[in-house]
């Protein structure tokens, strides 16, 4: 152990299973575990044997959305079956995020009775842990596994994939966009306010002001793959991706021979279902013809929804850094851990987004030039030619080589073991000196 600390603290890291999302809470508190301190997670039931290899005490939600598992059939949201990425936040923010805010902070405080914490780690997503731990006074941070979602001064809109404006027309139209965001974040604004009366809070005005229950929020992404923006807010930290292989991850062989040297295309969407077997099939089609190899992970796509070709081997899941360490180009939805795993070992990338964090992933990728981004609706034929460019033109391998040594170059400030330590050692009514 490393640490200021005679004594050591106690954390609870509240989170949800939303896929990419549990994975870097998991690492943060792995490593604040590492480091002498007591760490309870609080997930989905479906995040028990990941938060449990890694040697952290679980808590299933008691009434609160609880996922038994990460198949279609358990999710609350759906998100898959929205007409739009508007409705599928909005779905998202009934179901879980306001919608539940309530039981998401009566279990927190259940827990919290049962056994007091130091410090309160939330998901950004959970605005009812947030207002559980005002409501008691709780030192909290929230924790993002990713980009931030709500909106800030100088950044692009969170949500449509834009890059920055560089006109007086499109910071019209970016404003335009963050107060529809706004505007649509307050659809929730009536099921937070009731969760807040219940806790004898008062309401708010915009959902939004629930953040300032914490003095930090911490991005769990690199500065240098976000856009610049001139004036971070002082709360905002960047920690990093906290992209480290779970303990429970499968391992690896590799199913071709070490004389194989084709180029080795690596196809991986999401962990989570979201309807994508078509684009997986579409994918497998467009690469049948290349003199390439394709290694699909299927997630919780079944087997028997795509037909592999000659050069292709599907695989239920495979570690993606001993997968990505030999790839040449990866093939994705955009999801931020894959993406940054991509970056991590320079591979030029093909994102095919299908909503939530993914087209604002894509868009830092493909206006740094490390890849090339198609809807969903892509055809085999504009698939295959991404894929050619990809392969034939140097200039995308040379650009996610330099995104991805800035990102691996980039100095932290602010470690997220760090800063949730001096959160830790500040007395309740001490103002948090480091925010």
């Amino acid at each position: 152990m490393n640490s200021p600390f005679t004594e050591p603290r106690s954390f609870i890291f509240t989170t949800w299973e939303g896929g990419g999302n549990v994975a870097p809470a998991i690492n943060v508190a792995r490593k604040l575990l590492q480091r002498g301190h007591r760490v309870r997670f609080m997930c989905d039931q479906s995040s028990r044997e990941d938060a449990e290899a890694a040697g952290l005490t679980f808590r299933p939600w008691q009434q609160a959305p609880n996922r038994a598992d990460r198949s279609p059939g358990s999710c609350p949201v759906r998100d898959w079956e929205a007409a739009n990425p508007q409705e599928g936040i909005l779905r998202l923010m009934e179901k879980l995020m306001f919608g539940a805010a309530l039981e998401y902070a009566r279990d927190l405080i259940a827990e919290l009775e049962r056994e007091p914490a130091d410090v309160v780690v939330t998901s950004d997503m959970l605005p009812g842990v947030m207002a559980a731990c005002e409501s008691r006074g709780q030192r909290l941070a929230i924790l993002a596994a990713n980009l931030c979602l709500y909106p800030l001064p100088g950044m692009p809109a969170f949500g449509p994939g834009l890059p920055p404006p560089r006109t007086v027309e499109e910071h019209a139209l970016h404003e335009q966009i963050k107060q529809g965001t706004l505007q649509m974040l307050d659809h929730g604004l009536d099921g937070l306010n009731r969760a807040r009366l219940a806790l004898g809070l008062l309401p708010l005005s915009s959902v939004i002001e629930q953040l300032d229950a914490a003095p930090l929020y911490l991005l769990a992404t690199s500065r240098a793959f976000d856009f610049p923006i001139q004036h971070l807010p002082e709360k905002i930290r960047y920690v990093g991706p906290q992209i480290e292989e779970l303990a429970s991850a499968s391992p690896w062989t590799s199913p071709w021979s070490e004389t194989d040297t084709r180029p080795l295309v690596a196809v991986g969407f999401s962990t989570t279902f979201q309807d994508h077997a078509d684009v997986i099939q579409a994918v497998v089609d467009a690469t049948a013809d290349l003199p390439v190899r394709t290694l699909v992970t299927l997630g919780q796509v079944p087997p028997y929804q795509v037909q592999a070709a000659a050069n292709t081997i599907l695989m239920r899941s495979a570690p993606h850094n001993a997968v990505m360490r030999e790839a040449a180009v990866v093939i994705t939805h955009g999801g931020h851990g894959t993406v940054m795993r991509a970056l991590q070992h320079e591979c030029p990338m093909l994102i095919i987004p299908h909503g939530r964090d993914q087209d604002e992933n894509a868009i830092r990728v493909t206006e740094r030039g490390a890849g090339l981004s198609l809807p969903a609706t892509a055809s085999r034929e504009e698939i295959q030619a991404a894929v050619r460019r990809l392969l034939d033109e140097p200039s995308f391998a040379h650009a996610a080589r330099q995104l991805g040594d800035a990102i691996a170059e980039e100095p932290l400030d602010h470690s997220a073991t760090k800063v949730l330590e001096e959160l830790a050692l500040r007395s309740s009514d001490e103002p948090c000196l480091t925010c």
